[in-house]
């Protein structure tokens, strides 16, 4: 059965008061939403984050908790090595209360194929100056003994790990004590807009003006848009995860082969997921960006699980509406929190996995389990653009990848709202991609 620790049935952690104006309204209260907001208000902004259901309730809580330059796009891996930096630098107590540790990523090749694959993106990430490192049959096993047969490895030891439903309400937190308001079961039905320009949001508690928003609402973004006349090639896939029992300290940080990905959480247990494989559903947007997709679609066919319909009131369900009136109760509003089942066919393939790479764990004792529902764009590489809606931002489509980039990305999605130079190449994450 799903079980995870944050859900409508928590009391609402955060109850700001709904301004009258601010400077930049943010929707979305996971990991971007955050820390784009905490990095605008330290910069002398107002700023409103509004949640339409609980911070951090959908994957911005329910991911692996990695926080990894290892194997990234070269177009993302500059923000994330700085991103490191920027995680190290948070207080030592709010680092400590989040579980951040800096133990390392290592990505466990069990052929010679897969290997290549590590040797070739570590060439080019050493341009960047990563501090990644290949480690030879005999390292790997010194460090994690197997009976996979794992032949090698790649590891960047400057990668770090946190929990991740700890750490981003601990943020909020931090962020509202510097002054950003936000607000929880507060969802933002409409932007309401004056000659092609934001003006304000339309909230079910009313209006707030003001000429900057962001939307960075994850898996919802694509239809929040759309019924603005913004079109985002954006898909949603479900994975699911297991929370183990306690397990002997095996290993201390985080691994995964091309089978299971695993995380020695701060309570004793592992995280344990499938690498790849996902569920998803199939609805109108798969339809539309079928094309798109087709790519990603015929890499990922033999690891994806399809589903005919979507669960009522899923962003991408068949009887979701794609219109409403401001001042009717929005599909936000219908499903505050998504909780998608995890697929425990599948994870009980990945127990037995786990037993047969590990014979002297054996399968492990389970938890709990649940799944997210990732934001994914055809390229696998977010959407972080200014809208054709003047004062508007788009931040979304972090595939998976955002809670460890989430940082360094709120002051790339910062600089974009106050127009600032970007400090990075920023062309892989156009919006035209999408159209």
């Amino acid at each position: 059965m799903s079980s995870f620790p944050i859900s409508m049935s928590n009391k609402a952690a955060f109850n700001g008061p709904l301004p009258e104006a601010v400077d930049v309204t943010v929707i979305g209260g996971g990991i971007i939403g955050v820390m784009t907001a905490w990095a605008l208000k330290k910069r002398g902004l107002s700023v409103l984050v509004c949640e339409k259901g609980r911070v951090a309730g959908e994957q911005s809580s329910r991911n692996w908790g990695w926080i990894r330059q290892q194997g990234r796009d070269y177009s993302e891996l500059p923000i994330m090595m700085d991103t490191i930096r920027l995680w190290k630098d948070m207080d030592p107590k709010l680092l400590e209360r989040i579980g951040f540790q800096q133990r390392g990523i290592t990505y466990l090749a069990r052929n010679e194929k897969k290997l290549a694959e590590y040797e070739t993106w570590l060439a080019g990430a050493r341009s960047y100056g990563a501090d990644t490192r290949l480690l030879t049959r005999r390292e790997t096993e010194a460090m994690l003994p197997n009976s996979a047969g794992w032949m090698g490895a790649i590891i960047t030891p400057s990668d770090a790990m946190a929990e991740p439903f700890v750490a981003v309400p601990a943020l909020a937190q931090a962020a509202v004590e510097d002054g950003v308001i936000i607000r929880e079961g507060c969802a933002v039905r409409s932007l309401d807009n004056a000659a092609g320009h934001v003006a304000g949001v339309i909230t079910e508690a009313g209006l707030v003006r003001c000429e900057r928003v962001v939307v960075a609402a994850g898996a919802w973004s694509s239809l929040f848009l759309a019924a603005h006349g913004v079109r985002i090639q954006q898909l949603g896939v479900v994975s699911s995860v297991i929370s183990t029992d306690v397990l002997p300290a095996f290993f201390p940080a985080a691994a995964c082969d091309d089978r299971f990905a695993i995380r020695r959480r701060a309570d004793g247990g592992y995280t344990l997921t499938p690498w790849s494989t996902h569920d998803f559903f199939i609805g109108p947007d798969a339809f539309r960006n079928l094309f798109a997709y087709l790519p990603q679609l015929r890499e990922d066919f033999g690891r994806t699980h399809f589903k005919l319909f979507a669960p009522k009131t899923y962003p991408d369900a068949w009887s979701t509406p794609r219109t409403w009136r401001p001042d009717q109760q929005s599909p936000f509003e219908q499903c505050r929190v998504l909780d998608p089942q995890p697929n425990q066919t599948e994870l009980e393939k990945i127990r037995g996995y786990f037993a047969e790479a590990l014979p002297s764990i054996g399968k492990p004792k389970i938890k709990s389990t649940w799944a997210g529902m990732i934001d994914t764009m055809p390229d696998a590489l977010p959407l972080v653009d200014k809208a054709p809606i003047g004062g508007l931002t788009i931040a979304t489509g972090m595939s998976g990848h955002g809670f460890g980039i989430g940082p360094g990305m709120g002051q790339v999605v910062a600089d974009m709202v106050q127009e600032r130079p970007a400090r990075y190449d920023l062309s892989a994450f156009a919006l035209k991609k999408a159209r």
